[in-house]
C-alpha cells in the first residue's frame, strides 16, 4: 500500500513539474527568462563567417553576408524577408537564403553545428547561389531539397526549383484555375511575393491579378490532389474545384496586400490594402470569411503571423510587449502571451513561427525595435532584442537571446530588424544595419547584412 502511495506521489510530483514548465521540455535552456533591461554594449561589427557571442546575452551569433555578398550589385544591403511568413530555412537547416538589391535570392549552405555558412553546389566558391526566382520563394516544410516561388518570367506560375538537379518544375499555372473574370496576360498582370504552403506541402497559395504589391484581387490556392480554388476580393465572387462556390458573406470590395496560407490549408489570413484597417480570415472550403478591424475590439492591430489553426499579433491595446493569439476559426477568443505587460509605447514587434507544429504550442519568435529612441540607449525590457515566447498559454514566457542592434531610419524599411526562424526552431536569421557601422549606400541610407543566432 506504501509503495502505491509512493508511486501516485511521484507521478502526481511530475504532472505537476510538467505543468509548471509551461512548454513541457525547457526548449531553451540557456536563455535569458528576467524581464530587467539589458543595456546594450558598444560592439563592432565581426567579419563574415567567423562565429562569435553576442555581448549582452551570450548567445552564439554569425554574420551570414556582407558588403561583397550580392556579387552582381556589390555594396548594397542584403535582406530577410519582410513579412516573417516565408519559410527562409530548408527543412533540415542546412540551407537558407537571402534576399538582394535587383530582385535577386542568394541561397547559402550552413552548418547547425558550427554556424559557418558556405556555397551550395552550383554556385561558384565562396558565392551565394543565385536562385532563379522571384523575390517570396519560401523553402518546402518536409523536404530540404525543395523551395517554391514564382519565376521570373512566368509570374503567374508557381514553381519548385530542386537543389540537387538545379532544375525548375511548374506546380500550377495560375491562368488555368478558371478564375472570373480570367486572369489575361502581359505586364499589368502579375502575382504578388507571397507563395505560402501548408505544412505538408500539399497546398500552396499567391494574391495576384494586379500590376504590382497592394492592387491585386485574387486569392488562388492550389491543392495537389483537388486543383484550384480562388476568391475575387473586388467582386466576392468564390470558385473552384473543391468547396462550395457562390458569394462570399463580406460585400465590400477591397484590393490586397498579402495573403497568406495557414500551415494546416484550411484557412487564409488577407490582409487588405486600399485604406481598410483590418484583415479577413477565410475559411477556405466554405464561403465564410471573419473580419478582425484594428479599433473594433478584437485586439486586430500589430504585425502579425500565422500559424497551424493560429494567429499571433502585438495587439498593442495595453503595451509595447502585449502578444496576442487566437484560433483562426474564431478570432474573438484571445489569449494573452505576455504577463504582466508593460506599459511603455514606441517597441514594435515583428514575428516569425515557421517552426510551428500542429499544436500551435511552440514557440512564436520576434525581433523589436524602437521608433522613437532608435535604440541608442536601451530604456526598457525586451527593446532592440531577439526573442521568442510561450505560446502554450500555460506559463508567461519569454527567452531572451541577442540585441539586434538595428537602428530604425524613417522611410528606410530594411533598417527593421525583420527575422526568420529555422523549421526546428534553433536559429533566426535577421538583418540589421548593426547601429549603423555597416557603411552607407549612394542615397545615403545605412547598410544592412543578414545575421543569424543560436537560439539555446
Amino acid at each position: 500500500m506504501k509503495l502505491r502511495a509512493s508511486v501516485f506521489c511521484l507521478y502526481l510530483l511530475l504532472v505537476l513539474t510538467c505543468l509548471m514548465s509551461g512548454q513541457g521540455r525547457e526548449p531553451y535552456p540557456k536563455a535569458a527568462t528576467d524581464n530587467r533591461i539589458h543595456p546594450k554594449k558598444a560592439f563592432a561589427p565581426p567579419p563574415r563567417n567567423v562565429p562569435f557571442k553576442d555581448p549582452d546575452f551570450g548567445s552564439a551569433m554569425v554574420r551570414a553576408t556582407d558588403e561583397a555578398t550580392n556579387y552582381l550589385f556589390p555594396g548594397t544591403s542584403l535582406l530577410t524577408d519582410g513579412s516573417g511568413e516565408q519559410n527562409f530555412w530548408s527543412a533540415d537547416s542546412k540551407k537558407f537564403y537571402v534576399m538582394g538589391y535587383g530582385g535577386r535570392d542568394f541561397a547559402f549552405a550552413f552548418d547547425p553545428a558550427t554556424m559557418k555558412v558556405s556555397s551550395l553546389p552550383n554556385a561558384a566558391k565562396g558565392q551565394g547561389l543565385l536562385l532563379p526566382l522571384r523575390p517570396g520563394a519560401t523553402f518546402s516544410f518536409r523536404n530540404p531539397d525543395l523551395i517554391f516561388g514564382t519565376h521570373p518570367h512566368e509570374p503567374l506560375a508557381v514553381v519548385s526549383y530542386r537543389f540537387s538537379t538545379n532544375t525548375l518544375s511548374t506546380i500550377v499555372d495560375t491562368r488555368t484555375c478558371g478564375v472570373q473574370p480570367p486572369l489575361g496576360t502581359g505586364p499589368r498582370v502579375r502575382s504578388d511575393d507571397d507563395v505560402s504552403l501548408s505544412l505538408d506541402d500539399s497546398r500552396v497559395s499567391i494574391s495576384e491579378g494586379g500590376p504590382e504589391g497592394d492592387k491585386h484581387m485574387f486569392v488562388i490556392v492550389y491543392d495537389k490532389r483537388l486543383g484550384c480554388r480562388w476568391y475575387n476580393t473586388q467582386t466576392g465572387q468564390i470558385g473552384g474545384q473543391w468547396g462550395a462556390t457562390g458569394w462570399a458573406n463580406v460585400s465590400t470590395p477591397y484590393l490586397i496586400h498579402h495573403a497568406y496560407l495557414s500551415r494546416s490549408g484550411q484557412y487564409v489570413l488577407i490582409m487588405a490594402s486600399g485604406g481598410i484597417t483590418g484583415w479577413y480570415v477565410w475559411h477556405l472550403d466554405t464561403l465564410q470569411l471573419d473580419s478582425c478591424e484594428i479599433g473594433s475590439g478584437k485586439q486586430c492591430g500589430g504585425y502579425k503571423v500565422i500559424g497551424y489553426n493560429s494567429i499571433v499579433n502585438g495587439s498593442a491595446i495595453l503595451g509595447d510587449m502585449q502578444v496576442a493569439k487566437r484560433s483562426l476559426s474564431d478570432l474573438t477568443q484571445v489569449i494573452q502571451l505576455v504577463w504582466p505587460v508593460a506599459f511603455r509605447w514606441g517597441v514594435t514587434q515583428h514575428f516569425s513561427w515557421t517552426n510551428v507544429t500542429a499544436t500551435d504550442s511552440v514557440p512564436v519568435c520576434l525581433s523589436t525595435y524602437e521608433y522613437e529612441d532608435n535604440q541608442a540607449e536601451m530604456i526598457e525590457p525586451y527593446q532592440g532584442e531577439i526573442d521568442c515566447v510561450e505560446t502554450d498559454g500555460l506559463q508567461s514566457t519569454v527567452w531572451r537571446f541577442a540585441h539586434n542592434r538595428a537602428t530604425f531610419v524613417e522611410g528606410v524599411f530594411h533598417s527593421q530588424p525583420l527575422g526568420s526562424v529555422s523549421r526546428d526552431g534553433r536559429f533566426f536569421a535577421f538583418q540589421s544595419n548593426w547601429d549603423e557601422q555597416l557603411g552607407y549606400l549612394s542615397n545615403g541610407e545605412p547598410r544592412a547584412d543578414v545575421w543569424i543566432v543560436k537560439l539555446e
